[in-house]
Order: C-alpha cells, then sequence, then structure tokens
C-alpha cells in the first residue's frame, strides 16, 4: 500500500466508505484515548501492513480519511484506553477488534486463547490482562463497492393481511436440493435459482423470512467437540451477509451475491424478511 497521509475525514456514516478515490473510516468509542486502524494484505499474511491512528474525534466517533485505498481492503482497529475493569473498561490495544458496521468480514474465527483480553485460567481472570496480539486469529473487515443496479426494485408493500410467510434456513434449504446446480448449494445464490422461486411461488408464497444470514460465530465449546453453530443465532457482524453462503470466493462478493438475491425475490413478487435477535450477539462474558 502506498503511504499517503491520513486526512481528518467525516465522523458519518459509520464504518467504512469507499467513494471511488478512497475510503472514509468511523468508528464510535466513548472512552478511548485513541484509536489505531489497521491494514492487511489479503492471504495467509496476518502480519498488518500499515497502521494509523485517527486523527479526528467529533462527539465521540473516531474517524480518517485515507486516499486511493480501494474495495477488497482488509482492516481492523486496535483501540487504546484505560484498563480498568472495575469501571467497566477494558481496552486492550494487543486485541484487534472487527468493525462493528462492517458491511463485509472476511474468514471465520478462529478459537484461540488469544483472542481473549483477560487471561484463561488466570486466578483472577476477571481483572487479568492479556497481552497477546489476537490479529492472527480474528476475521478482518473488508471495505466494499456498494454500488449495485436494483434496476427498479423497490419495496413490494404487500399488506399484512394478504402476507403468507416462509421461513427457510439459506444452507438447509438448498444444500440437498437435486435441482440446483451442485456449486451453488447452499448458497445466496441457490436460493435464488429458479427452481425455488418456481416452489415459492407455487405455495402462494408472498414473504420469504430467512434464518440469520449475518456474519455469525461458532461457539468455541461446539468447534472443540467437532461440531458447528448451525443455525447462526451468535452474530458478530450485523450489518454483514455472512461469507460462508456466498458462492464465489471474491473477498466481499457475499455482498452483491445476497443483493441479487433480494432482488430476484422482489421481481418475483416475494418479500425479504431477516430474522435477527439483537441480543443474541457471539460478544460474550469477557471476551
Amino acid at each position: 500500500i502506498m503511504r499517503t497521509k491520513v486526512y481528518p475525514g467525516k465522523p458519518f456514516p459509520l464504518g467504512a466508505t469507499w467513494d471511488g478515490e478512497g475510503v472514509n473510516f468511523a468508528i464510535f468509542s466513548e472512552n478511548a484515548s485513541s484509536v489505531e486502524l489497521c491494514l492487511f494484505r489479503s492471504g495467509e499474511d496476518e502480519a498488518a501492513i500499515r497502521c494509523e491512528m485517527l486523527p479526528e474525534r467529533t462527539s465521540s466517533i473516531w474517524h480518517g480519511y485515507i486516499p486511493k485505498l480501494k474495495p477488497g481492503q482488509l482492516y481492523g482497529y486496535r483501540v487504546h484506553g484505560p484498563y480498568e475493569p472495575g469501571n467497566g473498561h477494558r481496552f486492550n490495544p494487543s486485541k484487534l477488534l472487527m468493525d462493528p458496521y462492517a458491511k463485509a468480514i472476511a474468514g471465520i474465527i478462529e478459537w484461540n486463547d488469544a483472542l481473549f483480553g483477560y487471561e484463561i485460567g488466570h486466578p483472577d481472570a476477571d481483572i487479568s490482562y492479556n497481552e497477546v496480539d489476537s490479529a492472527p486469529f480474528i476475521p478482518k473487515s473488508v471495505v466494499i463497492d456498494t454500488s449495485f443496479d436494483w434496476e427498479d426494485d423497490k419495496p413490494l408493500d404487500i399488506p399484512y393481511h394478504k402476507t403468507i410467510i416462509y421461513e427457510a434456513h439459506v444452507k438447509g434449504f438448498t444444500q440437498m436440493h437435486p435441482e440446483i446446480p451442485e456449486h451453488l448449494r447452499g448458497t445466496y445464490a441457490g436460493m435464488a435459482h429458479p427452481v425455488v422461486i418456481e416452489y415459492l411461488k407455487k405455495l402462494g408464497i408472498t414473504a420469504i423470512e430467512l434464518m440469520p444470514v449475518h456474519q455469525f460465530v461458532s461457539d468455541r465449546h461446539l468447534k472443540e467437540r467437532g461440531l458447528s453453530n448451525y443455525w447462526g443465532y451468535n452474530t458478530i457482524g450485523f450489518f454483514a451477509p455472512d461469507a460462508r453462503y456466498a458462492s464465489g470466493d471474491v473477498t466481499g462478493g457475499q455482498v452483491n451475491e445476497f443483493k441479487h438475491l433480494v432482488k430476484t425475490m422482489h421481481k418475483a413478487g416475494i418479500e425479504v424478511i431477516l430474522d435477527v435477535v439483537y441480543n443474541h450477539t457471539a460478544e460474550g462474558n469477557l471476551l
């Protein structure tokens, strides 16, 4: 990455916003003393290729603008501030943080004690301090290109008394479907396949309610037993479609694939409802 000056940027919108010439970063933290933005290269190299302090703070929102950055850029934050568990402050810059407003997330969590701000097994774990760098084990947030040809798409606004809802799991509904091409099974693209649309139309469905499609985490105790969180009620990115339901491997490509699913359903006269439970977050206990 060519090293360019970090400009003040703007406090809104929150998240990473590409404007065609660079990226504006904005993140909320009321009690931080500084916020460090770290940029990463795609692939196996987990070392940051550039870290910069966000230069401005506006009403507890830290922000900065970096020219020449493009969609696909991976990033995360290290937030500096007091470590005072008794006062509710657990700032720990050795922990790379995901952007809560990320529109896409690359990879999944690799469970490791380094992810925790405290020391696992420490006799005073609640107030202990873990200095091990978590970057190799935490997914990176992704800068995306928000442009998408929605054509003439708009909300269908079907009256509730005429609404018939079909609840479905993206993977569960499509993974074993014999008429969906194998490479599309278990994906957003599979859910948008004509055979799915035809089936829903035959049933008289007016709305498809998708079980959680937000980026989620499989709990550590499940992974250690060789299991996974199938249903997805363990969200880590409320604004990011889960990358595991994408049919391609382009970084951030899950966003446009999901938008295509929505547009396709709308063209068929089917509304899309997202199942989301805001208190079912993967951020639990002292993590």
